[in-house]
């Protein structure tokens, strides 16, 4: 008789990693400048492919499903995280407007 051996789950830690100094601490692609959210965003919102994104990016295509993988699994805080960071740009827009912005508007009689 057969003995079927359990899985090891493989790791993420290879592909992904988060340091304090590097991208505010956001969990990214590990050597790279691409955070996980980066990769969210252009899978869920601009509809690329893991494919396209790691063409485009020159990223291993292993790195990018790691990327969509670590996402799903920590989706509230990441989506949180996010919300969090449009909501400071928000306010800074709000607390110091753009100068430009309001001479076009004056331009346009807005």
């Amino acid at each position: 008789m057969q003995t079927q051996a359990t899985p090891t789950p493989i790791s993420l830690d290879s592909y992904i990693v988060s340091t304090p100094d590097t991208l505010g601490g956001k969990p990214r692609i590990a050597g790279h400048r691409i955070a996980v959210t980066h990769i969210k965003t252009w899978r869920l919102v601009w509809g690329m492919t893991e494919a396209e994104i790691a063409a485009t990016y020159d990223l291993p295509l292993a790195s990018v499903y790691a990327a969509m993988a670590y996402y799903f699994d920590h989706k509230a805080e990441i989506d949180q995280r996010d919300a969090d960071d449009v909501a400071l740009i928000e306010e800074i827009k709000r607390l110091h407007p753009s100068p430009l912005e309001a001479k076009l508007k004056a331009m346009r009689g807005e």
